[in-house]
């Protein structure tokens, strides 16, 4: 038997294969905004939306904020159709905040039982029932002298004699119908003081969010101007968070927890969103930004100027509140920011 010849490969076996380096173009799924919203990693829904209102005493009152344009004081006889106006867009939650007719040193007027937030509460509750109504809980509103609790002697906060005034006032918001209480005092042992005075009182069901992570900021301006609320002496650096701190943010954010709060919220939202994302990790209940009045104002006031697209602005972000974890976002923007996204077609 003849041995087999070898045979020479073919001459296009021989050469070596070469495989072009694939064009890497990650702007082919930025093309069109049907394609962009097909890949969003984040996505804001109305769902998301908490809206503030501010209550004053009287009647047919509707004043607008100067330094908030398109905010306003009113009265509890026109809040209901406000209220009933963010519900039909699909807003699911509104947050209280009260201006009373009289404030003292000791705030006597915050767990009035005809108080204009307990008033308020249950006007919404009788015209909207199923919009969850949040109440602010904080004495700087009612205080004569400004500041988040009555004080002692020296000017200072005195802790537990607050935690008291706080506890009468979420039971106070409570048999009126309220679904959640907000405490944004900062006090020490708040949210365990709520919560006992809440079960005592037969309203196990009333949810805590508490405003874990609070910090002393120059951006709540506007709102002290809208609830009449500035200090009249000092400042609230004693008991609101300083604004280099990060773990004590996580640590304020786990004891509230572990004392009850069925949400934490941190605020402000804009400069703060790395402490949203560090609380979301940390804590497993539900997270809020608050973008307080700063932020709206700010935003307002280069809108009204021509600097600035309002409603891009606006969207970009509250979708970074999103994207830094937030479950929720209190907006003052939340009726305009509805309306938009009403009509963006529905994610599956």
């Amino acid at each position: 038997m003849k041995p087999l010849k070898s045979v020479a490969p073919a001459k296009h076996l021989r050469e070596k294969l070469v495989v072009p380096t694939p064009t890497i173009r990650p702007r082919r799924l930025r093309r069109t905004q049907t394609m962009r919203r097909m890949v969003a990693e984040h996505r804001v829904g109305v769902e998301d939306l908490i809206e503030p209102f501010f209550v004053v005493p009287g009647q047919r009152v509707r004043h607008e904020i100067a330094s908030m344009p398109g905010i306003f004081q009113q009265s509890v006889d026109t809040l209901p159709e406000d209220v009933k106006a963010a519900a039909a867009l699909g807003i699911p939650a509104v947050l209280l905040f009260g201006i009373p007719p009289r404030k003292d040193e000791i705030a006597s007027e915050l767990d009035d039982p005809d108080g204009v937030v307990q008033r308020a509460i249950a006007a919404i509750k009788k015209a909207a029932p199923d919009v969850i109504v949040i109440a602010d809980l904080c004495a700087c509103e009612y205080t004569s002298h400004g500041h988040c609790g009555i004080l002692q002697e020296d000017g200072i906060v005195d802790n537990d004699a607050t935690l008291e005034l706080l506890a009468r006032g979420a039971v106070s918001y409570a048999r009126c119908g309220v679904d959640m209480v907000a405490p944004s005092d900062m006090m020490d042992g708040r949210v365990a003081a709520i919560r006992h005075a809440l079960d005592a009182s037969g309203h196990q069901d009333v949810a805590i969010l508490s405003y874990a992570v609070k910090y002393a900021s120059a951006f709540y301006g506007p709102f002290r101007d809208a609830a009449e609320s500035a200090p009249a002496f000092g400042d609230r650096r004693s008991h609101q968070m300083d604004a280099p701190n990060a773990r004590e943010a996580i640590r304020e954010a786990r004891l509230d927890v572990q004392e009850g709060a069925d949400m934490v919220m941190v605020k402000p939202a804009l400069p703060y969103l790395d402490i949203v994302t560090r609380v979301r990790k940390a804590v497993d209940v539900p997270v809020a930004a608050y973008s307080v009045s700063g932020e709206y104002a700010m935003v307002k006031a280069a809108a009204l100027n021509g600097w600035l697209d309002e409603d891009r602005v606006v969207d970009e972000m509250l979708v970074g509140f999103k994207r830094a974890g937030a479950d929720a976002i209190v907006t003052y923007f939340a009726r305009s920011a509805a309306k938009r996204l009403a009509k963006q077609p529905a994610r599956g």
